[in-house]
């Protein structure tokens, strides 16, 4: 049976119900709604300090801004797309359409359409995470998309221009530097000079999470985001630092992060919890990587690994590490996670950055019902029907008339009489329409 080694103090597993975030977005939403531009504009300046003449970037500008960086800068962005480029179309690739007749005459099938139009949100503050460029447009465009719009705020009344570069490389449609709420609603809502989208993807701050949350339904959206997680599953043979070292690089996403070690070894609990001690005070992210450690970092001792495979299932985590001897074992013996990185030679962090998976993935639970972000979330499968056989589709009139009775749904029920007597030639009591007519 497990044993708790060191607890978390505050609990980041279920959404805080935050009614001031919540109000304070519907109120901001609203006014976007109502006077469109020039609310976009005023909450620009007073929340970002930006107020441009043209939120949106001309390709002049675009070409200045990109031409700012380090030729190396621009390579490793053009290298991690393609990455990510070449793992979405494969996924893209592996999703079949299909046709079958499944009874004479009887066609059946499916395809997978591209969303026509997508927001995707950049965010910025103490971290320009350009990453976010490459897995929200790159993934769209292999999935079909014909137009991205992409936002990304100012940081410190500055533009950022490694993330504006990620999103023009990316092939974003329309850039504009322009965050938060305001963000969000003019994508979805639309403004004077910003069409309305169908669908959001990307994460944010609690005020962008909400906003996504109380406009979905009105468009689509990728996931409900919350802190980022970590969780490492260890026997004897890993290494204490690396774990450590892992556990800290996501914990310094955000003082509320949780980082978990599920370990079968008293003395790997022991020396990561030493070695994470001896690294977080000279950490340059320790003011929020302490902090989310002391709060809700946990070391659990399981009996044996199937005990530890078992926990990680309860946790249902965002990104969960195996530093085992088998590790390839965890894909028969885990079911809960987001993603899965198997053995040493593999950390969250690749996921995070270059390796080309994605890492918009589900947090607080979500991974028990939803995988994360894909070429597939970008795509809508849809079905076609024909009945190219009379007799068939006379056929099925009748079977349709009975069920749809036994339903009490005689309007479906007179659509499929109408063709069993027109094709079969079957009575039709409610009408005399086809009576003498050749049939």
């Amino acid at each position: 049976m497990s044993r708790t080694i060191k607890a978390a103090t505050t609990s980041s597993t279920a959404p805080s119900g935050n009614d001031t975030v919540g109000e304070a977005v519907r109120e901001l939403i609203a006014d976007v709604r109502q006077r469109g531009d020039a609310a976009v504009r005023e909450l620009s300046a007073r929340f970002d300090r930006w107020e441009p003449e043209s939120f949106r970037l001309g390709e002049e500008q675009l070409a200045e801004i990109i031409g700012t960086l380090d030729d190396q800068v621009i390579e490793d962005i053009k290298t991690v797309q393609a990455n990510v480029r070449r793992f979405a179309e494969a996924q893209r690739e592996s999703m079949s359409e299909i046709e079958v007749e499944t009874q004479p005459g009887v066609f059946l099938g499916h395809r997978h359409v591209p969303i026509q139009s997508v927001g995707a949100y950049i965010p910025g503050g103490r971290y320009p995470l350009t990453a976010s460029a490459h897995m929200t447009i790159v993934t769209a465009k292999a999935a079909g998309v014909p137009r991205v719009v992409a936002c990304t705020p100012p940081i410190r009344g500055e533009i950022p221009a490694a993330t504006v570069a990620a999103m023009y490389f990316a092939g974003a449609d329309e850039i504009y530097i322009l965050g938060g709420v305001q963000a969000i609603a003019a994508m979805s809502v639309g403004t004077e000079t910003i069409s309305p989208v169908d669908m959001l993807a990307g994460p944010g701050n609690a005020y962008v999470a909400e906003a996504k949350r109380q406009l979905f339904g009105e468009v689509g959206i990728d996931l409900f985001a919350g802190p980022t997680e970590i969780l490492i599953v260890a026997d004897d043979t890993a290494d204490p630092f690396v774990a450590a070292v892992d556990l800290l690089s996501q914990a310094e996403h955000g003082p509320d992060s949780p980082a978990v070690l599920v370990t079968t070894s008293e003395r790997v609990a022991s020396e990561t919890e030493r070695h994470i001690n001896e690294i977080l005070p000279d950490m340059p992210t320790g003011d929020i990587a302490g902090p989310a450690w002391r709060d809700h970092g946990q070391i659990i001792l399981a009996d044996d690994l199937d005990e530890a495979y078992r926990v990680a299932d309860e946790f249902a985590y965002e990104h969960v590490q195996i530093l085992t001897e088998n590790p390839r074992e965890a894909l028969d013996k885990m079911h809960a996670y987001g993603a899965l990185f198997l053995g040493e030679g593999t950390c969250v962090s690749y996921g995070d950055k270059v390796i080309g998976t994605n890492h918009v993935l589900p947090t607080r639970g979500a991974a028990r019902y939803t995988g994360g972000l894909w070429v597939g979330m970008y795509l809508r499968t849809v079905t076609y029907q024909e009945v190219r056989d009379q007799q068939t589709s006379a056929d099925l009139g009748v079977l349709c008339g009975r069920a749809a009775r036994v339903e009490l749904f005689e309007g479906h029920a007179r659509s499929g009489d109408v063709r069993a007597a027109k094709y079969a030639g079957a009575p039709l009591p409610w009408s005399g329409h086809f009576e003498g007519a050749r049939v």
